[in-house]
């Protein structure tokens, strides 16, 4: 759904860590500046990213960071949701990093 001011970025990325079932992960919460992050379980082998953001304009910032994310946490079968109100890249960073030491062992 798009929303008026609001920016939707979809990637799909090939992942080569299977983390196999788990509960949904949220972290952080919506807000002035700020963020949350939702991990899902996701058919296949892929990283399905999905970001909302207010901040419009952004894209090739957004791909950065994910594919930082994806290099560093090359998880399979997640569905990676991101809400935004304007985080900046050092905070997304730090969400993604804590959603999934939710996942690993």
């Amino acid at each position: 759904m798009n929303h008026p001011g609001i920016e939707t970025l979809d990637y799909t990325l090939t992942g080569t860590r299977a983390v196999g079932p788990f509960t949904p992960v949220l972290v952080g919460v919506v807000g002035s500046g700020n963020l949350e992050v939702l991990l899902e379980p996701s058919p296949g082998d892929a990283l399905r990213v999905h970001i909302e953001t207010s901040a419009r304009g952004f894209g090739p910032i957004w791909a950065a960071v994910v594919n930082d994310f994806h290099r560093r946490h090359p998880l399979a079968g997640v569905m990676l949701s991101i809400h935004d109100m304007g985080a900046t890249p050092a905070v997304v960073s730090l969400r993604l990093d804590q959603a999934a030491q939710e996942l690993l062992p």
